[in-house]
C-alpha cells in the first residue's frame, strides 16, 4: 500500500493521486456503451448539423493504442463536413510509439504545418502523442483536443490495457514509452481541452485531466471509452472548440438546451 496523505475529493491536484483501473462493470460493458454512443449519434444528427462551421485549417486526427484511421472515420467526416482539411495519420494500426510512428508523425505534423497551425485531436494514446508533437514543435500546432487521454498518468495500473502496452514495448522509441509525469514538465505551450468521462472503462479518469489555466481546461461527457468518436456531446465539443479564433481561447461551455448532455465535473 501506498503511504500518501489524505486528499479533499475537490483538491485541484487530485489527478496526481496514485489510482487503478477503472471498475470491471465498466470494463466489461464497454462495447455494449460503444454501440449506444454510435446509436445517440444517428439519433442527433440534426443537432449536430447546428455545430459551428469551420474555417478550413488543418486538423490532424490520431486514434488509439490498437486501432487505425478507420476507428476515427466518422469523427474525421464529421469535421471534414463543417469545413475543415481533416486528415488521419496514415500510418496504420497504432501499436505505440515505434520509430515509424515517431518519425511518420513529425513528417506528417510538418507537411500539413506548411498551410497554417495545425489542430490536433487525439483518442486515447493518439492524445498523448498530441500532446508531446504539440510540446516539440508549439509553432506547429493551433490547438490539441484529447479523448480518454491519460496523459497524465502516475501509475500503469491507471488502464486496462498496460499489459498490451507493456507487449509492444520492445518496438518503443528509447523513452518515449513513458513521458515526463505531466505535473513535473513546464506549463502546456498551446490551447488545450481534455474530454474525460467518468464512466470510462479503459482509463481511469482521473488520469485524463490536468489543472484547468489560462488556456486549459478539462470537460466532462457521458462516454464509453470506445464511443469517444461517436459521442454526440464529445463531437459538439471539438467543433466547438475547433471554431475558435486563433488567440481568442476561452472556455467551453454548453449551448442552450444542451447543458443537461454534459454531467458535472
Amino acid at each position: 500500500m501506498s503511504a500518501l496523505p489524505e486528499i479533499p475529493p475537490d483538491h485541484p491536484d487530485l489527478h496526481l493521486v496514485e489510482g487503478s483501473a477503472p471498475s470491471l462493470l465498466w470494463y466489461l460493458t464497454e462495447p455494449t456503451r460503444a454501440v449506444v454512443d454510435i446509436g445517440q449519434f444517428a439519433a442527433t444528427r440534426s443537432l449536430l448539423r447546428a455545430a459551428p462551421s469551420g474555417d478550413g485549417h488543418a486538423v490532424l486526427v490520431l486514434p488509439g493504442l490498437g486501432a487505425t484511421d478507420g476507428s476515427t472515420g466518422m469523427l474525421r467526416k464529421f469535421l471534414t463536413g463543417l469545413g475543415y482539411d481533416v486528415h488521419g495519420w496514415g500510418l496504420g494500426r497504432n501499436i505505440g510509439p515505434s520509430v515509424e510512428v515517431v518519425r511518420g508523425m513529425r513528417d506528417l505534423l510538418r507537411e500539413l504545418a506548411v498551410g497554417g497551425k495545425v489542430s490536433v485531436v487525439g483518442w486515447s494514446l493518439g492524445g498523448i502523442f498530441a500532446r508531446e508533437l504539440a510540446r516539440e514543435y508549439p509553432g506547429m500546432v493551433r490547438q490539441v483536443i484529447t479523448l480518454g487521454s491519460p496523459y497524465a498518468m502516475t501509475d500503469m495500473r491507471q488502464t486496462r490495457v498496460n499489459p498490451v502496452y507493456q507487449l509492444l514495448a520492445r518496438f518503443y522509441v528509447s523513452g518515449a514509452d513513458r513521458p515526463p509525469p505531466e505535473h513535473t514538465r513546464p506549463p502546456f505551450p498551446v490551447p488545450s481541452t481534455s474530454l474525460y468521462s467518468k464512466s470510462d472503462g479503459i482509463v481511469a479518469w482521473q488520469a485524463c485531466i490536468s489543472t484547468p489555466g489560462a488556456r486549459w481546461e478539462n470537460v466532462a461527457v457521458a462516454s464509453s471509452h470506445l464511443g469517444y468518436g461517436y459521442n454526440a456531446s464529445v463531437l459538439w465539443v471539438i467543433a466547438d472548440r475547433l471554431a475558435q479564433r486563433p488567440n481568442r481561447w476561452r472556455p467551453f461551455t454548453p449551448p442552450p438546451g444542451m447543458a443537461g448532455m454534459f454531467p458535472a465535473s
